[in-house]
């Protein structure tokens, strides 16, 4: 039997609501599993430890599944983001501007932490060692922590620069950790002599007795420059953007459970992000010869 030509209809526009559904308006996408994932700047059960949790929340507050997809490097994620395997990462600036480069320009800076709008580096060293300020670095050996690090490289790179200091020239040795808790250890063992580490981390590691403060003291703090920030895809729906961006904003350190997430990630509240903040940090990153 013929269906009359209004069921027809009725039937067209269930079908394009159902399609909406599953890729939002205007053809932007609404994915089955939002993955998740983290530059590795710690050990990878430490960043499992942080980013399940957060995942968890997030699919409870968005009615999606979300999966936590930790990747190797730094380098990883901002492969992953531009091939359309990751839709939202935790970055550091550096590795921010390098995901807006790869996606042309359509990766979206969602929220920050208070504390990243005034991020710093530490400068650490051995006791004894006769590092004072960032002029005894020369001849000296020293570790930054991942090449794509902000707070790991590109910044404690460009004050050094700054203080008329070249890394490669002035020291007896230059080589990269990987991480910035194994910065820290490797000051502390004796591999080098000084390193470059997030604040942030250093806190925590120094908090935990995770470092022997006899063997490793931090001797230069850098000024504060704009750092982490939550980036996502912008090709996925703005209504999903702004209810992920929503989800971080709403967590109130005065909630019992959200006092555990925004423990896991060391602050007490999370802000909205400016994408403009972040020019300066490409631009710094032009001055360091770590972007064209």
């Amino acid at each position: 039997m013929r269906r009359p030509a209004r069921w027809l209809g009725v039937l067209a526009i269930v079908t394009l609501a159902s399609a909406e559904a599953r890729t939002g308006r205007a053809g932007a996408e609404v994915p089955p599993v939002l993955r998740v994932s983290a530059i590795p700047d710690e050990n990878p059960n430490e960043l499992l430890r942080i980013y399940t949790p957060f995942a968890e929340y997030l699919a409870k507050e968005l009615g999606l599944r979300v999966q936590f997809t930790p990747v190797v490097d730094y380098a990883a994620t901002v492969e992953g983001f531009a091939a359309k395997k990751l839709d939202l990462v935790w970055y550091g600036g550096f590795t921010s501007v390098q995901a807006v480069r790869r996606t042309n320009g359509t990766a979206k800076r969602l929220v920050l932490r208070q504390e990243d709008a005034e991020f710093k580096s530490v400068f650490v060293a051995r006791p004894g060692s006769g590092i004072k300020r960032l002029e005894d670095l020369k001849g000296k050996t020293f570790a930054f922590g991942s090449v794509s690090s902000t707070s790991g490289h590109l910044m404690p790179r460009y004050f050094l620069l700054q203080a008329k200091i070249t890394p490669e020239k002035a020291m007896k040795q230059v080589a990269y950790s990987g991480a910035h808790d194994a910065t820290a250890l490797w000051v502390e063992s004796g591999k080098v002599e000084a390193g470059a580490l997030n604040f942030l981390v250093w806190d925590k590691l120094a908090q935990a007795k995770k470092v022997d403060l006899a063997k490793v003291t931090v001797f230069y703090t850098t000024p504060p420059y704009v750092d982490y920030v939550w980036t996502v895809r912008g090709d996925l729906d703005t209504g999903l953007q702004d209810r992920i961006a929503a989800a971080f904003l709403k967590l109130d350190y005065a909630h019992p459970e959200h006092r555990k997430l925004l423990d896991l990630h060391r602050t007490r509240k999370y802000i909205r992000a400016n994408d403009a903040d972040w020019r300066g940090i490409e631009e710094a990153a032009i001055a360091a010869g770590l972007l064209k």
